[in-house]
């Protein structure tokens, strides 16, 4: 559950502000990321644990709401997990999370899903469960012959080299490309030598996700910007969660990588002009109108 509360400017260390338009809002990268396909038009199931307070009952709710399948999502002992967010008046934001239940969603779990995750054409995930469940669910969906999406969100320093191989698309933003290469990010030359520095490690694709400068999508054949529609931002909350959503999605459909990252742009941009989470997640008749409704919000 995100807690969502706006801000002047991001505290300093040290530093007591006053917020204002405190919100409770169903969030988790998963979360967003399942919500999003459902809402997109995709066959989406949710794995993952929450507690059995009134944040798991309202996060169970709001997916079923969106059409994703929640049968197998697990009740814990530990609370539901929990993000406090702050968001500033430019619609950037500040994340804290609290694990909760998610750090239950161990090997184990992953392992009693496998019919699950079997009969998925693709396997998404994220880093906001333990990481040695992430790492195995990666391989094993590879040797299944799934077509895996790695969003190592919140990025890891000490990533293993050895599982880019069996990465097919590993989406992070430029902050998350920068900590998983240790290289600099501010130009799309350079955002692109560090997504090749993965493709050497192993990884099929590398898909940037750049905020107002748009996608950038490398492989071993070169690499390519695709840009977005200049808007004035509300709030980038769940904006690269409803990219990696609506880029499953469209690959799915048969749609080609560009067609896919155009999509994936389009859906993440009306996810920028909406407060919140789940909330500002697009459907798939959002993204079909996009010229109509990102209109008003235009630069």
């Amino acid at each position: 559950m995100d807690i969502v509360v706006k801000v002047d400017h991001m505290p300093k260390v040290g530093e007591t502000i006053m917020g204002h338009g405190l919100a409770y809002i169903p969030g988790g990268k998963g979360a967003n990321q399942a919500c999003a396909a459902g809402r997109l038009g995709g066959n989406a199931v949710m794995l993952g644990k929450v507690g059995g307070d009134q944040f798991g009952d309202a996060l169970v709710a709001n997916l079923a709401a969106a059409g994703v399948e929640t049968g197998r999502i697990q009740r814990s002992r530990q609370p539901t997990g929990t993000a406090l967010i702050t968001v500033n008046n430019q619609g950037n934001n500040s994340i804290v999370v609290a694990p909760g239940a998610n750090s239950d969603c161990d090997i184990a779990y992953a392992d009693a899903c496998r019919d699950v995750w079997e009969a998925a054409d693709v396997v998404m995930l994220q880093m906001e469960i333990p990481h040695e469940a992430v790492y195995h669910l990666v391989r094993e969906a590879k040797k299944a012959g799934k077509t895996v999406i790695l969003n190592p969100a919140p990025a890891v320093r000490q990533f293993p080299d050895a599982l880019y191989s069996d990465i097919d698309y590993i989406t992070p933003n430029e902050t998350e490309l920068e900590i998983l290469t240790g290289m600099e990010v501010g130009t799309p030359e350079e955002i692109a030598a560090a997504a090749d520095s993965l493709l050497r490690k192993g990884a099929g694709r590398v898909l940037v996700t750049c905020g107002p400068m748009g996608a950038l999508l490398a492989g071993r054949q070169g690499w390519k910007l695709y840009g977005v529609a200049d808007v004035k931002v509300v709030d980038t909350t769940a904006a690269g969660d409803t990219f990696n959503a609506a880029f499953a999605v469209a690959l799915t459909e048969g749609r080609s990588e560009a067609e896919a990252v155009a999509f994936a742009n389009k859906a993440a941009t009306l996810a920028v002009i909406r407060e919140g989470a789940q909330i500002s997640i697009p459907s798939r008749d959002d993204v079909e109108r996009f010229d109509e409704l990102v209109a008003p919000h235009l630069k």
